[in-house]
């Protein structure tokens, strides 16, 4: 692992020409795992720091002593102290599998076996109380099976583990608690508490004999040969290990790469942004971003690279890939992430992973999530540069990093919250009916809500709340609110697309238990989701509790203020003064045009009266009198007009001038000119011949949610493998051959369809025979959605029966006669009673036909579908 840095005395020549810094030409290059890796974006700015931002660092220093605490000297020994028994009981794990399958001596002695992390800890961002990710790797004669423990039968029937599987020695050990094994995840792992730190500990087979004490992890070499999982494994610490190299140029610059990682983290976890299964960013994809942001500014300070950290990702035209160096293929076999695929041309943000095979690490992003986080970085980025204008104004002055790490104000931000509370019969139930219902909140509200309902925005806050936040109409027992958790959804509606007044979310809630829940295997009675819509003041105690100090009300108060203090609502409030004074104004001259004219009216009358004979001396005096009370009441409605009219011009210039402020302070032109310039010539080498501007038409389009179509959904590497239909019987839902040769004279092939036992015992009890009889004829069904790819396979090796007038249906459970037209389509009739034919009977009670949201389908009355109009759907 190597790298240079060279001080030349000449400018950088990414540098403005204008620049009196001296430069420093970097090498960002780096030698790791037996081959030389280069970095995928010039460097921008090799400039060394001032005294200014060397002063201002010193500030942010300071704030993280105080505000992001470190793993302390007793904390980082146990950890130490952890790994080297857990080694020694791996290793010794080892050994035992070797003699076991009976080994000579020498290959014993030489199977070896090593123990990686990854992760923050492997880092050293990680903070108190951090879980540690590890990795076993252990020679190919240990098998996954060997790891887990076979599962053994006493004589009484009782099932229990290999005692000599690894993790039965783990789970024995006196200092572990908390031992739970997940065997059938895509990442088989075993996670427990070991001294009180939790630890993940993942397997990884090698395809060779034994693991040498030299292992070099980072060699591509490593993953011939090996399974999916294994892959996936050592992809953890590859990855990380890689990350370190392209930032440890100089100790310097890795130890700035540490300290801005660690507000970063800090940082997201505040926002709510730190969750990859829910959509945003986890670790990784941190790690990546802020090393990028090294090699653009690789002698920055930790306080100037955060801020360059927000330009850069303020500024990113995404969807272009964030890569730390360009992918390369070891020509192993192994799929390599490629901009050009298909699959891969619709990612929302992408960031990929630097090691061999390079993957998409962001794959679960949405356009609803990457909006959320745009508006998250342009935030950070001015607040960091009012701290950085600040500073340079009056270095003296203290500065409120503080601001930066704010809670955010998720639960004050919307109008309208939807609760969704996770409840399960036991604990046990609860946790894995939880993990699995987590890993697809994502896909309700960006697949669902937010493709499907008229919302301008729409956020999933990743954080769970501890409570049952559920409608008292919820018939849920004292076990299932004992054990659940609630997860909350903001949103708010886009009043241009609205049709009527109320939203229909309860169907998409029906679609996402019917789709995606439906999809868990191990499902048991009392298992559910359970939803409830709030406004922001019906929100609960809860959903403030640890954010505001004074609860509820204090964020209230925030919220009334903060609506106070948006820019948009203080331009309307002066854009209606400032008509209101125009109103004012017009209404004024208006008034003293109609004086003038009076008062030459008046002047009229005047020399009129001249004319007129003279009157007497007494009547004279009086008129003189009440003329000059005249004249004086004239002028002072004419000095009160004229200070009215001075105050409304003097009111109308000052609003005047408040808008005109407001427009010269708009935020875009807050980073500095030469700042922006070099880093879009950085970016320019991203999109081929994609100009700037169609690029960032590009971004725009995507955070408005022009471009709506994210591209085909890729399985997780949480997702539980679909049910396929193996390992079923072949049975069908049919009637008699002799029934069915009524009005046919066709005999058509059977039609199978995979029904799973839970299905296969509801079907005897509602009174449906499950046979494969010869002398019978199939009825081709309406499966239900979660069964669609494997009726579709079957639909291209079987062709559909022909529907004759008046066929009889026999679904799962009993449902009307259909009547249908003389080419087999089901006719509509919607809700009303009627007599389509003599022979009909009536619908019966409790069950009738609709044509549903996505296509046909039958449906229980009281659920609410929606019933296209006068539409014909072929059954």
């Amino acid at each position: 692992m190597s790298s240079s840095t060279k001080v030349e005395p000449g400018n950088n020549s990414n540098n403005n020409s204008n620049s009196s810094k001296k430069s420093i030409k970097v090498d960002m290059s780096t030698r790791i795992g037996g081959r030389v890796v280069q970095p995928a974006l010039p460097v921008v700015d090799s400039a060394p720091p001032t005294a200014t931002e060397l002063s201002f660092n010193a500030s942010l220093d300071q704030f993280c002593s105080a505000n992001i605490p470190l793993e302390p000297t007793d904390g980082i020994q146990t950890r130490e102290r952890v790994l080297n028994r857990m080694g020694a009981v791996c290793r010794a794990w080892i050994k035992g599998v070797c003699h076991k399958r009976g080994l000579p001596p020498d290959v014993v002695a030489t199977a070896g076996g090593s123990l990686f992390t990854s992760g923050s800890y492997r880092l050293g961002v990680h903070e108190p109380g951090a879980d540690i990710d590890t990795i076993l790797v252990a020679p190919h004669v240990c098998s996954r099976l060997d790891f887990f423990g076979e599962v053994l039968t006493s004589n009484d029937g009782k099932e229990t583990r290999d005692p000599e599987s690894l993790a039965e020695r783990i789970k024995r050990h006196p200092d572990v608690t908390n031992f739970v094994p997940v065997e059938e995840a895509a990442v088989p792992i075993l996670t427990f508490d070991w001294e009180g730190i939790n630890i993940d500990l993942l397997f990884a087979r090698l395809n060779s004999n034994s693991v040498p004490a030299d292992f070099d992890i980072d060699n591509d070499a490593v993953l011939d040969g090996v399974d999916s999982a294994t892959e996936k494994s050592l992809n953890g610490p590859r990855v990380t290990n890689l990350i370190a190299a392209l930032v440890s140029g100089t100790p310097e610059r890795y130890q700035t790469f540490l300290a801005v990682v660690r507000v970063v983290r800090k940082w997201a976890k505040a926002r709510g942004l730190y969750s990859n299964k829910m959509g945003y960013w986890g670790g990784v994809n941190i790690n990546i971003a802020v090393a990028l942001c090294v090699q653009l500014y690789p002698v920055a300070t930790p306080a100037s690279l955060l801020r360059k950290f927000f330009l850069v990702f303020k500024t990113w035209r995404w969807p272009n890939p964030v890569m730390l160096t360009k992918p390369h293929d070891a020509n192993l076999g192994l799929t390599v992430w490629n901009a050009h695929s298909v699959n891969n041309a619709r990612q929302v943000a992408p960031i990929i992973t630097p090691a061999y095979p390079a993957m998409n690490s962001t794959l679960s992003m949405t356009r609803q999530t990457l909006q959320i986080m745009h508006e998250e970085f342009c935030r950070g980025h001015e607040i960091v540069t009012r701290l950085w204008k600040q500073h340079e104004a009056d270095s003296a002055s203290e500065l409120e990093w503080k601001e930066l790490l704010e809670p955010s104000d998720f639960f004050i931000a919307y109008p309208q919250y939807l609760s969704l509370c996770i409840v399960g019969p036991t604990q046990e139930d609860a946790q894995k009916w939880i993990a699995f219902c987590e890993s697809r909140l994502r896909k309700l509200t960006s697949d669902m809500l937010g493709r499907s309902l008229p919302l301008s925005k729409i956020q999933l806050w990743p954080k769970k709340l501890e409570a049952c936040i559920a409608d008292r109409s919820a018939l849920l027992t004292l076990a299932q609110r004992k054990n659940c958790i609630t997860y909350m959804i903001g949103f708010a509606v886009d009043k241009l697309r609205m049709r009527g007044d109320q939203l229909n979310v309860e169907q998409q809630l029906h679609n996402f238990r019917e789709w995606e829940l439906s999809r868990f295997r191990d499902i048991v009675p009392g298992m559910d989701v359970c939803a409830k819509t709030f406004r922001v003041k019906e929100l609960p105690q809860v959903c403030f509790d640890g954010i505001y100090e004074g609860g509820k009300a204090e964020a209230m108060k925030k919220r009334r203020d903060r609506l106070e203090a948006d820019p948009k609502r203080q331009e309307k409030k002066r854009l209606a003064r400032l008509a209101e004074l125009k109103q004012k104004m017009a209404e004024i001259q208006k008034q003293k045009q109609q004086q003038k004219e009076e008062e030459a009216a008046a002047k009229q009358e005047e020399e009129d009266a001249k004319v007129v004979a003279d009157k007497d001396d007494d009547d004279d005096a009086k008129d003189d009198e009440t003329m000059a009370e005249e004249d004086e009441d004239g002028t002072k409605k004419r000095k009160r007009d004229d200070n009215d009219e001075s105050d409304t011009a003097t009111d109308l210039v000052q609003v005047k001038e408040e808008i005109a402020a407001v427009a010269q302070e708009e935020p875009t032109a807050v980073e500095e000119e030469e700042d922006a310039n070099l880093l879009q010539s950085a970016l320019d080498t991203l999109g081929g011949d994609v100009t700037r501007e169609e690029a960032e038409a590009e971004k725009r389009k995507l955070l408005d949610g022009t471009l709506v179509e994210e591209g085909p959904y890729q399985a997780d590497e949480d997702d539980e493998e679909e049910y396929t239909g193996d390992y079923r019987d072949n049975v069908v839902l049919l009637r008699t051959a002799a029934d069915a040769g009524k009005g046919s004279t066709s005999k058509h092939s059977k039609y199978y369809l995979p029904v799973p036992e839970e299905d296969r015992e509801m079907l005897r009890k509602v009174g449906i025979n499950l046979v494969s009889d010869e002398d019978v004829e199939v009825i081709k069904s309406l499966p239900p959605p979660w069964w669609g790819e494997a009726v579709e396979r079957k639909k291209k090796k079987a062709k559909g029966p022909v529907f004759t007038k008046n066929s009889k249906v026999i679904f799962k459970e009993k449902f009307d006669i259909v009547e249908l037209d003389a080419e087999g389509f089901v006719i509509d009739k919607g809700d009303d009673d009627f007599h389509p034919s003599k022979t009909w009977t009536g619908r019966q009670a409790g069950f009738e036909f609709k044509l549903g949201q996505r296509g046909q389908g039958y449906y229980r009355t009281g659920k609410k579908v929606v019933v296209p109009s006068n539409v014909s759907y072929s059954c």
